[in-house]
């Protein structure tokens, strides 16, 4: 068999890559929720007949590790034919939270019975029912959060099924938004399909197939390279996350890393047993943790594909913070502790190659959920966002300032969306000087983000490190931790970072989101 030369074999990478790139983009300018359009908190992604990873766009990195999980699963358990599409958000089966809404589709190549690929989309809902509005309650159990998806055909035949479809917006509190977004992701699909099948017109499938094997197998020997080239040794780290949301004691989490010759084993045992609140995260977010982490290492733009992934063992114990059982609140888990989980993957690593590893970051999403009625346009409202913080130094730069790190690569919402779509004023939006952590690099500053509620609201922040602050590395000091305040006329009342409460018109929520650690003695 002929050799592939490295020109022939990244043209063709690139050629799968824009794939679910030309995906997001036909998701963004479709959906309905600035969540998504403005946001942009979604991913889309291409799989192979067995459901591993072929190319990934450039969006979320806790999705992007965890939906080989969902897309196994949507084969498992709805088995799809040509034009079908099934959907699901079960944490229990692959998805990651609630909100998380993931869409599945099957490419089949004429005279073949078997589908050749699966294509993939997930976007996080505004509101997806539940105790709360936002859907991201402070819940003691899954069936708090809001309506839970196992894997069901939406779509069938090319044709969506009204019944899911009724059941699905009749659980929702904004049908009209959800109903939008779930066309959007439709659309992501058939766009992908239609690339597809203009791919394997101008190639043919065999030759796809035998290129799509030579690329996963070359991510593979890249990790392995990597892994050859790292000290040998077992290597440890233990963080926590501030509270539970239920009441409960701080939450540790410890990872062991084992670096041998061209494999790894991640050991996450000793960290909290699953708790009462929703930090608790499944396996497939704590495997997203692991990929995004070991991805980074790479020095090279090596394919993000499933082969990464194999030299890499994972530990982790089930009915642990790390890998839940049902029922358990999960909100959290995905946005919260898969960012812990990467700060203790990388503090267990800096003791590997201390030169090569950045001290912590902001450490949290600060999710905000709220919503009401907007008496401005006679309608309810529900609204999501995550909001940045400070990047933590490394031993070559500084941290940047305000931007989000690690598990999530969002946006935060525009002033002008925002205030357009919701009955809410940006009263602050600035950089929190002097909040990263001093050191030789220092860390970058964290955000102040001040609301002011123009009609009674319901929120919900999920936020963490108001307590156990960003760490620095080499000597270099902790970046400042997080505050939120309430100002309601003459008083202001500090806030927890997991809380809900009832804002009332005038009312101002003041978030100071946490600074990067800081890099060396100064």
């Amino acid at each position: 068999m002929k050799r592939l030369s490295p020109i022939e074999l990244e043209f063709f990478r690139q050629l799968l890559t824009s794939i679910p790139e030309e995906m997001g983009a036909v998701l963004r300018k479709t959906a309905f929720s600035p969540n998504i359009k403005e946001r942009r908190d979604y991913s889309c992604a291409l799989y192979d007949a067995r459901g591993e990873t072929l190319a990934m766009g450039d969006h979320m990195p806790v999705h992007l590790g965890a939906m080989p999980a969902s897309v196994a699963h949507a084969i498992a358990g709805a088995p799809l034919n040509p034009g079908d599409v099934v959907i699901l958000n079960d944490p229990f089966r692959g998805g990651t939270h609630l909100p998380d809404i993931t869409a599945v589709s099957a490419f089949f190549v004429k005279g073949r019975r078997a589908p050749a690929f699966y294509l993939a989309s997930r976007a996080h809902h505004s509101d997806v029912g539940g105790m709360s509005p936002g859907s991201m309650p402070l819940a003691r159990e899954i069936y708090q959060e809001g309506l839970r998806l196992p894997p069901v055909r939406l779509v069938r035949g090319g044709q969506i099924d009204p019944e899911i479809l009724a059941l699905i917006l009749a659980n929702v509190r904004t049908p009209e938004e959800r109903e939008g977004d779930l066309r959007a992701q439709l659309a992501t699909l058939t766009r992908g399909e239609i690339r597809l099948r203009e791919m394997v017109a101008r190639y043919g499938l065999p030759q796809i197939q035998r290129l799509s094997a030579e690329l996963t197998a070359y991510s593979e020997r890249m990790m392995r390279a990597l892994l050859a080239s790292l000290p040998e040794g077992r290597f440890e780290f233990t963080d926590f996350l501030d509270d539970d949301g239920a009441g409960g004691p701080p939450a540790p989490l410890r990872a062991a890393i084992t670096l041998r010759p061209r494999h790894a084993t991640i050991d996450f045992t000793g960290s909290s047993p699953q708790r009462e609140g929703p930090i608790n995260a499944n396996l497939a977010v704590t495997t997203s943790a692991v990929f995004y982490v070991f991805r980074c290492l790479l020095d090279e733009d090596v394919p993000a594909t499933g082969g990464l992934l194999r030299p890499l063992r994972i530990v982790a114990p089930e009915g642990s913070i790390v890998n839940a059982r049902p029922p358990a609140a999960m909100a959290a888990g995905n946005v919260e502790t898969s960012q812990r989980i990467t700060d203790v993957l990388l503090g267990a690593l800096a003791q590997a190659i201390p030169a090569r590893i950045p001290a912590a970051s902001s450490g949290t999403m600060n999710n905000l959920s709220l919503g009401g009625w907007d008496p401005r346009r006679q309608r309810r409202f529900a609204w999501y966002e995550t909001i940045a913080g400070g990047m933590g130094a490394s031993a070559r730069h500084p941290g940047q300032n305000a931007v989000h790190t690690h598990m999530t690569n969002s946006w935060n919402t525009p002033v002008e969306a925002f205030e357009h779509e919701y009955p809410l004023r940006i009263r602050q939006y600035r950089v929190r000087r002097g909040s990263g952590g001093p050191g030789l690099q220092p860390g970058g500053d964290g955000i102040v983000r001040e609301f002011e509620f123009l009609a009674p609201s319901d929120v919900t922040l999920l936020s963490d490190r108001l307590l156990h602050a960003p760490y620095g590395l080499a000597g270099g000091q902790p970046g400042a931790p997080g505050a939120a305040t309430l100002v309601t006329g003459s008083t202001s009342r500090i806030l927890p970072g997991k809380t809900t409460f009832r804002a009332l018109p005038g009312h101002r929520l003041r978030i100071e989101t946490p600074g990067g650690g800081g890099f060396g003695l100064e």
